[in-house]
């Protein structure tokens, strides 16, 4: 069995090749081809720790144990760790332990960068990026792969955190406010830890593409917005089942009224109709995700010889 640190997953992945497999992984969820159950978590007084089992077939057989712990940011410590184990889909044989801290932030933004693809206009001068932690750099590592932004507004609660997010792109500004920052964009990308709504309809501009990957504890993106814009998930179970598996901003809500993007991505039901429509993107996390990813990784890191076999 092989053994992969965050140091080698990080230098194994590329962005571009990873975003084409979640495409494939969205595709395959919603046309059957995947076993995706429900994640469960055990929770603690200060976070939680998730177990999400999947399968992709042809593309990954895994499970990743992630804890959320969103108080470690004071001590310096990610917010988010874990392991992913692979196993050969064929007859069950464990090919590999990763580290999936890098995995869990980079799908997950990867996901928002594919949605900003497949949904947002294709001009797109300005980008907003909501919440400068790990989610923030994420995003501005992978959400300009798909379109030509001319200008990145960053905004977050600590100033700091968004000056030192800003200092890697110089298309990037630091923005007071999440209201100024929101003004004017054309794709606005949610990354926070809220409690509580960061967004107000009466921000968006007419056409805007909305992502949302935060709010585990609370909902990100106000219930305006969810009610009056068009919405698309990674799976309906994000309206079915009651957070962390579900979506704070979905709960009750007919699943009629929203659609996979893996439904657009293989051509069966629409994307973006108007250049006016309002699109969002909520998220929050499927296990198909983890297990096109962690394939991806592993097959590169075979043929690069990489990482420390191990005996169980």
């Amino acid at each position: 069995m092989l053994f992969l640190s965050n140091h080698e997953v990080r230098a194994l992945l590329s962005l571009p090749r990873m975003l084409d497999v979640l495409e494939v992984g969205f595709r395959a969820y919603s046309t059957g081809e995947t076993s995706i159950p429900p994640r469960t978590a055990a929770r603690t007084p200060s976070g939680l720790l998730g177990a999400m089992p999947g399968w992709v077939a042809g593309e990954g057989l895994v499970i990743k144990a992630v804890t959320v712990f969103p108080g470690n940011v004071t001590s310096g410590r990610a917010s988010h760790q874990g392991v992913i184990a692979v196993f050969d889909e064929r007859d069950g044989s464990p090919l590999c332990v990763m580290d999936a801290a890098h995995v869990t932030a980079m799908r997950t933004a990867g996901a928002a960068a594919v949605s900003v693809r497949a949904l947002a206009r294709a001009h797109t001068p300005t980008l907003a990026i909501l919440g400068a932690g790990v989610q923030g750099h994420a995003h501005l590592a992978t959400v300009p792969l798909v379109r030509d932004f001319s200008a990145i507004h960053i905004s977050s609660r600590n100033r700091e955190a968004a000056e030192r997010l800003a200092a890697l792109d110089p298309r990037c500004v630091v923005v007071e406010t999440f209201e100024a920052a929101v003004r004017g964009a054309d794709v606005v990308c949610c990354c926070t830890d809220t409690h509580a709504p960061v967004t107000h309809h009466g921000w968006f501009a007419p056409g805007t593409h909305v992502t949302s990957v935060g709010g585990t504890f609370g909902p990100e993106l106000d219930p305006q917005t969810m009610r009056l814009c068009r919405v698309f998930v990674e799976w309906r179970g994000a309206a079915e089942n009651s957070p962390p598996t579900g979506a704070h901003e979905l709960q009750g809500r007919d699943t009629s009224t929203i659609d996979e993007l893996g439904e657009v991505l293989a051509g069966l039901k629409p994307g973006r109709q108007t250049d006016d429509e309002i699109t969002v993107y909520k998220s929050t996390g499927i296990a198909f995700e983890d297990a096109v990813v962690a394939r991806l990784i592993y097959d590169a890191a075979i043929a690069a010889g990489a990482g420390t076999a191990l005996d169980l």
